[in-house]
């Protein structure tokens, strides 16, 4: 990384052991309803857990992904640069599975990553956090060096093309013929080069951090000259509800928020 992504990280760090409560408190043990309605089922269905199988779990948080795999039966590492995060997640019961094994390391570390167990992994995640990093080479690096020959990579981001730096929503009330007609809308005003912002991922949240937007030519580009392979692709989106707040995601059941794939090596 150059100096002004250091900087970046190691300031992100400490933002997020600062926020660590509120984030741990907002999921909870299952996680929050992004999650459990979009990042957990297209996580899972990408990876079908095999009982038994070694899972590195990267940028893990709280904890939930790992927790999860744990409970499918999954034998779980789960990393975050954060130690708080990790001390957080460490302190939640874990109802079914194998104890999750937990370490602070540092999803931009490709060395330190390849430590955990080059050849060693049936799989490897990392949801709802590539767009938390200032690089992503060095982990696609590192997960290439980590998964056994027939591994796979799974991953959930915020969706390159419709939830990143720059998207702003928009209601609409229309009078037809007698009746008050409203539709949802996002504006988008950029797309291939947009900077680092800094934003809140929920309301409440005690500060802002960075985020990195990366158009899908580079979030998948940079995999493919890691040697990874995209094999399969999910758009996950709310369902349809007629109860729904005109500025939340669930107003907008054709626009998907999240995107997760699977890689595998070539």
């Amino acid at each position: 990384m150059n100096t002004e992504d250091t900087q970046r990280n190691d300031q992100a760090r400490e933002q997020w052991d600062q926020k660590a409560e509120f984030w741990d408190n907002l999921h909870g043990d299952g996680g929050n309803r992004f999650h459990r309605e979009l990042v957990s089922p297209a996580v899972e269905h990408l990876l079908a857990i095999k009982p038994g199988e070694q899972i590195l779990d990267i940028a893990c948080g709280s904890g939930v992904m790992a927790r999860r795999m744990a409970a499918l039966g999954a034998n779980v590492t789960a990393v975050d640069f954060s130690p708080e995060l990790i001390a957080r997640a460490q302190a939640r019961k874990q109802v079914r599975g194998n104890p999750v094994q937990y370490q602070v390391v540092d999803a931009t570390d490709e060395q330190t990553l390849a430590h955990l167990g080059e050849g060693r992994f049936a799989a490897v995640t990392c949801t709802m956090a590539l767009m938390d990093m200032p690089v992503v080479a060095p982990l696609y690096r590192a997960i290439a060096r980590l998964l056994k020959p027939d591994g796979r990579f799974v991953f959930a981001t915020s969706h390159p093309a419709f939830n990143s730096n720059n998207p702003i929503f928009l209601t609409e009330v229309e009078d037809q013929d007698g009746r008050l007609i409203q539709a949802n809308y996002l504006k988008i005003s950029a797309y291939l080069n947009i900077p680092p912002a800094l934003a809140v991922g929920a309301d409440g949240e005690p500060s802002p951090h960075h985020y990195y937007h990366r158009p899908l030519s580079e979030l998948l580009g940079e995999a493919f000259k890691a040697g990874l392979v995209l094999d399969a692709l999910e758009e996950p989106a709310f369902s349809p509800d007629a109860d729904a707040r005109p500025l939340s995601w669930s107003s907008y059941p054709q626009i998907p928020p999240i995107l997760a794939g699977r890689f595998k090596l070539k």
